[in-house]
């Protein structure tokens, strides 16, 4: 069973997330997974002039200083980034990682930030149409072996090559962000190759729901003449390990989350865990470990991950 975690990249340092990457790479985690947002979220405006390290450039950081994580973003914006533009960046951090990375990409959510940085923030079905096209053009770039055209509502490619390419075979996997049943499932049965279940998207994160999302994908993949099997699923679950009741419940409650999360004594995340992997889950991503301490990530490699191997 393959583990990964969405470490934060908000109200800290890079020392203290370089140091908890250190940490990971010598552990039991597989894969590390930032974020990608230009303010702290969710967006309290007394925490907007807190730190809020770029994703991408943080992850080519993390891609120079690991050898055996693999790496992603949960999620890239496509509103304030150029799928063309990501698709280069994409391939170029596959090369320095010498094949380890996964793009994930989402509709995006966050307003405020769209506000502060001055870029548009379009109606849902807008971002989704975009994400949808964006899909398209990223995965058409990284299959082609010749350069590609593609002309659409919003993005246009006049014999685009794209050199280097991927660094692992076949392309590098496109992570789709979101579990809309529309539009999101239809966008990934067609042009992605992870699910990734959001567990701060709110979602009852239960072996119920799981299975429920795989069996909306499952039809889309069949009406897309697409092989379900070729697409993985993955989990990301806010958790948090403690016998303290409070501080579970404040875990909860402070992040408005509800079922989506993991927080409680050893035993009890095992469970909620093995739930998820036994509804079909290949790879869960646990969020919500401070930075602060690189204990807290080693704490949970000894006493969860360890279980599951």
């Amino acid at each position: 069973m393959e583990f990964g975690a969405q470490v934060g990249v908000y109200r800290n340092t890079w020392d203290e997330v370089s140091d908890v990457i250190a940490g990971m790479e010598t552990g039991r985690w597989g894969s590390v997974w930032f974020a990608d947002h230009y303010l702290p979220p969710p967006g309290r405006p007394e925490e907007e002039p807190l730190t809020a390290h770029e994703g991408f450039t943080a992850l080519a950081a993390v891609a120079g200083m690991t050898k055996r994580l693999r790496l992603g973003h949960l999620v890239l914006g496509n509103t304030y980034r150029n799928p063309a533009l990501v698709a280069k960046m994409a391939t170029t951090l596959d090369q320095i990682s010498k094949g380890r990375f996964t793009l994930g990409i989402g509709a995006a959510w966050f307003k405020r930030e769209h506000e502060a940085y001055g870029w548009n923030f379009p109606s849902m079905k807008e971002r989704q149409d975009r994400l949808e096209e964006a899909c398209e053009l990223i995965r058409a770039l990284f299959t082609s072996e010749d350069p590609v055209d593609f002309s659409g509502t919003y993005y246009q490619l006049q014999r685009a090559p794209m050199s280097p390419g991927s660094y692992q075979t076949p392309h590098i996997p496109i992570l789709v962000g979101g579990t809309g049943e529309k539009r999101t499932l239809r966008t990934l049965a067609r042009y992605g190759d992870v699910l990734n279940v959001d567990g701060w998207a709110g979602g009852p994160m239960t072996g119920e729901y799981l299975r429920h999302k795989i069996a909306v994908l499952n039809r889309h993949c069949e009406i897309a003449g697409r092989d379900p099997s070729e697409i993985k699923h993955t989990v990301l679950i806010p958790t948090l390990v403690t016998d303290d009741k409070a501080a579970a419940e404040a875990f909860v409650s402070g992040r408005r989350l509800g079922d989506g999360t993991a927080a409680g004594p050893k035993n009890y995340v095992i469970d909620r865990i093995g739930e998820i992997i036994d509804a079909g889950a290949q790879e869960i991503m646990i969020g919500g470990l401070s930075t602060a301490n690189v204990e807290n990530f080693q704490r949970f490699d000894e006493e969860i991950i360890q279980v599951f191997r």
